[in-house]
């Protein structure tokens, strides 16, 4: 038996079938637009980096800058204001905000994703702020971030805040504005409003001067907020140590006004001023007023204090100008410094009457005694001798009518006839030989005065010496000023005021071993060209030491009530206290050392 078999073909296994695809060339045309679409996106792109590296360079660095720049504001700081010894006046002290953040309170030690609750932060500050807890939890009720806590934190409290170490805590640093010597200086430097806008005084004319030099801070900081010093320019963190220092002695200007609030509560007066004035250069010691007002709480008082009254107001200065009057006649030549006049007690001029302040007659009497019983008639006869239109012309070579070269805020001119009045009626030049019909300011009586005193200077009254750097201080400034007197016109009338001391016992100004000159006025007062009855401006002005001026005091009670109610009992009193005091500040020696020794020792026997 064949066992084999014929086979027939052997297949394939089946398997997965490949589709096989034809290559087909790619059109010209297709390969050709998308190169030259790849084209333009590159020329694009070339393009638009072209436009930002060249084109756009400028503003997109500036962009970037600003990104990487951290701009602090100047935040306003003021110079420190200081008297000529250099005790604080005004500065700036660092006060503090405190801001709570609720959502982010945390203790020290605590996990760092551990959130506090407002009652647990309210108990650990309400000790250190003084407040109580209730209260702080009531302001930060419902309110996640942004709560103001308090305000006007001194820098202790907030160190005892920052050492709480609470995480939610701010505490945002200003400067504040203080007075260290409260209402002291109130009437001339002023004080800032709670929006650190000056109001008054020196911190409102002299702003630019008080302002700090501070520029605007610009620090550049990398990408993880770390400062480069690469961002500082040169002097940006630089800030001045000037002070603005003044020629008032606090020491003395406390002795005036305690002085001055005495007299004017005992005579229940309208106001008072005192002025001290360095005779050869115009420096201001003190100037001092009242009612006056504390200027670290300005809102409490009323704003008609914020003025200072002795620059800005105008009276008729009365007898306290006749010392200045006589020196006119005298450079006139229209009197002799030994001439006499006939005090008749009272005269008519133009069908008025002018009486003198007793009405009493005083006969044939000499200049000095003129001013020692304070005749209006011998005043009025002695300036009868000066021509009208040279009386007039001096009472405006002198300023009168002009307001004073100074630094103190707010001076105001002062108010004189015209020409065709004052020599058209002969009133006019009448009352003004006794100080009335024309009126200025206490300061500018003080300056004529000082000119009196000076051998014939007219000085400008001035309260600052400057800005100085640190704690150095500025030296007295030399003398000036316009040169109207003669000085030997100017000695005689010194010498007669220093009668006037000599010859008064009841002033209380002799002061032994010490030459004084002085002068008391008691004239009406007058609102809108009227006399008000039974007003009164009482005055008292003083020079020291005759035999070498240095300094006139000037004190001016307006209103005191009651009766005996003279410049000699309501001024005088003040200006000794104020004169006793500045003999020991400025070191004065005596004039008559001998003197001085006998009344010391005198007690002591």
């Amino acid at each position: 038996m064949n066992s084999s078999r014929k086979r027939g073909p052997v297949r394939a296994p089946r398997s997965s079938q490949q589709r096989v695809v034809a290559i087909q060339p790619v059109p010209a045309g297709r390969l050709l637009a998308v190169y030259g679409l790849l084209c333009a996106g590159l020329v694009g792109l070339a393009g638009r980096l072209a436009w930002l590296q060249v084109v756009d360079a400028t503003n997109l660095q500036t962009r970037a800058h600003a990104i990487q720049t951290q701009t602090t504001k100047p935040i306003g700081k003021r110079r420190t204001i200081v008297d000529r010894n250099g005790r604080l006046v005004a500065l700036d002290e660092q006060r503090f905000t405190l801001w709570a953040h609720p959502r982010y309170f945390n203790f020290p030690g605590d996990d760092p994703q551990k959130i506090r609750t407002a009652d647990e932060v309210a108990g650990k500050l309400a000790a250190v702020l003084a407040q109580p807890k209730p209260a702080l939890l009531q302001t930060m009720a419902g309110r996640p971030s942004g709560v103001k806590l308090r305000t006007d934190l001194d820098p202790e409290t907030a160190e005892r805040v920052r050492q709480l170490g609470i995480s939610g805590l701010d505490l945002e640093a200003y400067p504040h504005r203080i007075y260290p010597q409260g209402s002291l200086f109130a009437n001339v430097v002023g004080f800032l409003n709670l929006e650190r806008v000056p109001q008054a005084g020196l911190e409102q004319s002299r702003d630019s001067d008080l302002k700090r030099q501070e520029t605007a801070l610009q620090m550049r900081r990398g990408a993880d907020g770390t400062p480069l010093p690469a961002g500082l320019t040169a002097g940006s963190l630089y800030g001045d140590d000037l002070r603005l220092q003044l020629t008032l002695d606090s020491r003395l200007q406390q002795v005036a006004l305690q002085a001055l609030a005495k007299q004017v509560k005992k005579w229940n007066a309208k106001r008072g001023a005192a002025l001290v004035m360095d005779v050869r250069n115009g420096e201001m010691l003190a100037l001092a007023s009242t009612p006056t007002y504390d200027p670290n709480k300005f809102w409490t008082s009323n704003p008609g204090l914020f003025r200072e009254w002795s620059v800005q107001d105008l009276y008729e200065p009365g007898s306290t100008f006749k010392p200045i009057n006589l020196a006119v006649a005298l450079q006139e030549k229209a009197i002799e410094a030994n001439g006499r006049v006939a005090d008749t007690g009272q005269l008519s001029i133009g069908g008025w009457p002018i009486f003198n302040h007793d009405k009493r007659a005083n006969g044939l009497i000499d200049f000095p005694t003129v001013l020692q019983v304070s005749s209006n008639v011998g005043m009025v006869k002695a300036m009868a001798q000066v021509k009208r239109d040279r009386f007039w012309h001096w009472l405006r070579t002198m300023g009168i009518d002009e307001i004073p070269d100074t630094d103190l805020p707010g001076a105001v001119a002062g108010e004189l006839k015209s020409r065709k009045d004052f020599t058209g009626q002969a009133i006019e030049p009448a009352v003004a030989a006794f100080g009335q019909g024309f009126s200025l300011t206490p300061l500018k009586l003080l300056q004529l005065h000082a000119m009196l005193a000076n051998g014939g200077r007219l000085v400008s009254p001035h309260i600052t010496r400057g800005l100085r750097s640190g704690d150095a201080l500025a030296s007295a400034a030399g003398g000036s000023g316009l040169q109207l007197l003669d000085p030997g016109v100017t000695r005689t009338v010194m010498a007669w005021m220093e009668s006037v001391v000599d010859n008064s016992s009841g002033l209380g100004m002799k002061i032994p071993g010490y030459r004084i000159g002085g002068k008391t006025g008691t004239a009406q007062k007058a609102e809108r060209g009227v006399y008000i009855p039974g007003a009164l401006i009482t005055s008292f002005v003083g020079h020291l030491p005759i035999d070498d001026p240095r300094y006139v005091v000037l004190v001016v009670v307006d209103e005191p009530k009651g009766g005996n109610t003279f410049g000699s009992t309501v001024a005088a009193p003040v200006a000794r206290q104020i004169i006793d005091a500045l003999l020991v500040l400025e070191r004065i020696p005596p004039s008559h050392p001998k003197e001085l020794q006998k009344a010391v020792a005198k007690p002591r026997a």
